[in-house]
């Protein structure tokens, strides 16, 4: 079993994953707009979201994540939920948090704590929240 997140844009998915490959490395491993369902579903599309992301995969690192504009109502919130970036390094760590930060909201400096030797949080331009960091050596 794994958990899997899907996170939903509001008709900004195309935007979001081309910030996430250039941010952070992600690979698209599948992209539907609504305009691809078989034409006897479309009556369930909203008007006007026909080059709307219905569905897609992104890969980040080893991680899949599901995104889509859902029904393309505007701004979407994303609470309660954060995303973990855990980086092989020290550099990685600091390069991931900038490039996740750019037009987005430091929450959390990126500094070290007592289980990373870096660890930072930030809300992406999106809302979207990140924990960054480069974890210490367990002993």
């Amino acid at each position: 079993m794994n958990v899997q997140p899907y996170l939903y844009f509001g008709g900004k998915s195309e935007e979001a994953i081309e910030f996430y490959k250039d941010a952070i490395g992600a690979q698209v491993e599948m992209l539907m707009h609504f305009k691809d369902m078989p034409a006897d579903q479309k009556s369930m599309m909203q008007p006007g979201s026909e080059d709307k992301v219905m569905h897609a995969c992104i890969k980040i690192g080893d991680s899949p994540i599901f995104i889509s504009d859902g029904d393309c109502g505007g701004t979407p919130k994303f609470e309660g939920v954060t995303l973990t970036l855990n980086a092989s390094d020290e550099a990685e760590a600091e390069k991931l948090f900038a490039a996740l930060g750019k037009d987005g909201q430091v929450q959390m400096p990126m500094a070290e704590t007592f289980f990373a030797t870096r660890f930072g949080m930030v809300a992406d331009k999106f809302g979207v929240s990140w924990m960054v960091l480069s974890p210490k050596p367990m002993a």
